[in-house]
């Protein structure tokens, strides 16, 4: 580390992991600092949480069907977080919606797949979003990271990168140029918070 005192933070995830891999990578490469204190799954049957368990992480899954009530699925969510001191809690791919509690207001950020406001929303994820990008002939796409309130995709914005989108774009092109710029904007968003939490 740059003599920076890492953030201690965890993270959530759905999928693939490749965010979660991105932040790694810029951890032990590029002096992101973070200290990757729990990483919550809400699959057991995902690739992320191979990659979680690869890199030695501290790795649970919580999955939102053994918790019908809000309020529990989210004890569930956030208690490990407590538990393991995580002062900041990353959505890296996490496709679902909990209550965020209040000693994590203003602690919790997201990364989406668009230039939001727009093509935000429920079920507005994955190559929906790059297809209603197509379909809606937009000329820009790209990424937004923001805070996480109760409403989808909606709290304040820290950071957007864009790209082109292409005359020939498919779902699956536009989806491969918008996350390169995930690859950014996620660990350049973090540094701000961390250096909001330094001060």
């Amino acid at each position: 580390m740059s003599g920076q005192e890492p953030l201690p933070i965890a993270v959530f995830i759905s999928g693939g992991g490749r965010s979660l891999a991105n932040l790694i990578e810029h951890r032990d490469l590029h002096d992101l600092p973070i200290d990757i204190r729990v990483v919550i799954s809400s699959s057991a049957k995902v690739r992320g949480v191979e990659i979680a368990r690869a890199a030695g992480l501290n790795t649970i899954v919580v999955r939102k069907s053994d918790f019908p009530d809000a309020i529990d699925y989210a004890s569930a969510m956030f208690e490990p977080c407590r538990k393991a001191g995580a002062r900041l809690v990353v959505m890296a791919g996490f496709l679902k919606h909990v209550l965020i509690p209040a000693d994590f207001e203003s602690c919790v950020i997201n990364i989406h797949p668009s230039l939001l406001p727009s093509f935000g929303g429920p079920g507005m994820y994955g190559q929906r979003v790059h297809q209603a990008v197509i379909d809606h002939r937009m000329k820009t796409s790209g990424c937004t990271v923001h805070y996480v309130d109760n409403v989808y995709d909606n709290g304040p914005m820290i950071l957007q990168r864009s790209c082109e989108v292409k005359e020939d774009d498919t779902a699956e092109t536009l989806a491969a140029r918008v996350f390169q710029q995930e690859c950014q904007a996620l660990p350049d968003a973090i540094r701000i918070v961390a250096s909001k939490h330094r001060d």
